[in-house]
């Protein structure tokens, strides 16, 4: 019977490592509709589940389930009016421009040298996510052109960061738009998440054109991010972070314990 689990494939992954993705997946998206940053459990799980794969697969793959996911979340802040397009659009179009070079650049970065960028990083992304974070409802005051400055720059480097990279785009940029650009909550939430579908979508074609991303397990991947999305934004914030924090946690520990030993005892795994 479990026998299944390890010899039933799609796409040339064992039946757990596809449960594994989804479940991460899910999780991820959930903590992405309550609070930002769900890369910091996605990027992780589907490392481990692309065991013996080149991590580029796996930062590619994740694209793909994370951009659709995405597209949900952010049809909702354009529906409520809350995406000011005389900011957005600049920034879209420079997270677009940043998110292929960061791919580009990610895809030229030594696959062992991307590992240990993701053992010493991945901890710190996640402690500047979950630490708290108090968000005004109103903007500060700033010079327009000042303010668009700083959205366009911050949506370039940020964009660049996610295509290289990705956990914890959305939080970085929304504490660029609210700490330096002054823009409150709800406006900084929805150019947010347009923009970070921008780099998303960005960083996946550069990856498709390189035949770095599993399509199959992608679209898999993308029902549990939409169910996760839509499942995450019924839940109150408050409630919602005691699920977060923990899972969070575990993945990490996972993830270093995963990698680590692949680097120091990688016969364990061949």
């Amino acid at each position: 019977m479990l026998s299944i689990f390890t010899e039933f494939t799609i796409n040339q992954l064992p039946l757990w490592a596809v449960l594994l993705v989804c479940a991460g997946v899910f999780l991820a998206s959930l903590m992405d509709a309550i609070a930002g940053g769900g890369g910091i459990i996605s990027v992780p799980t589907y490392l481990i589940a692309f065991s013996g794969l080149p991590t580029y697969y796996a930062l590619g793959t994740n694209k793909l389930s994370a951009g659709i996911g995405t597209i949900f979340s952010t049809a909702r802040f354009i529906k409520n009016g809350l995406v000011d397009w005389r900011r957005a659009g600049p920034g879209v179009a420079a997270a677009l421009v940043g998110s292929m070079g960061g791919t580009w650049l990610q895809l030229r970065t030594p696959d062992i040298v991307l590992r240990y960028l993701l053992l010493a990083v991945l901890p710190v992304v996640a402690f500047v996510v979950l630490r708290g974070q108090e968000w005004p409802d109103t903007p500060g005051s700033i010079q327009p052109w000042r303010q668009a400055f700083l959205v366009w720059g911050a949506s370039l480097i940020v964009g660049a960061y996610d295509g290289y990279y990705g956990p914890g785009t959305g939080t970085f940029l929304m504490i660029a738009f609210i700490r330096l650009a002054k823009l409150d909550t709800l406006h900084a939430a929805g150019a947010a998440k347009a923009i970070n579908l921008a780099s998303n979508l960005g960083s996946l074609v550069t990856a498709l054109l390189a035949g770095y991303v599993s399509i199959g397990i992608g679209l898999i991947a993308s029902a549990a991010a939409i169910l996760g999305h839509y499942l995450g934004a019924g839940l109150a914030i408050k409630n919602g972070g005691k699920l977060v924090r923990p899972t969070v946690i575990l993945v990490l520990l996972l993830l270093l314990i995963k990698v680590g030993s692949e680097l120091l005892f990688p016969e364990f795994w061949s």
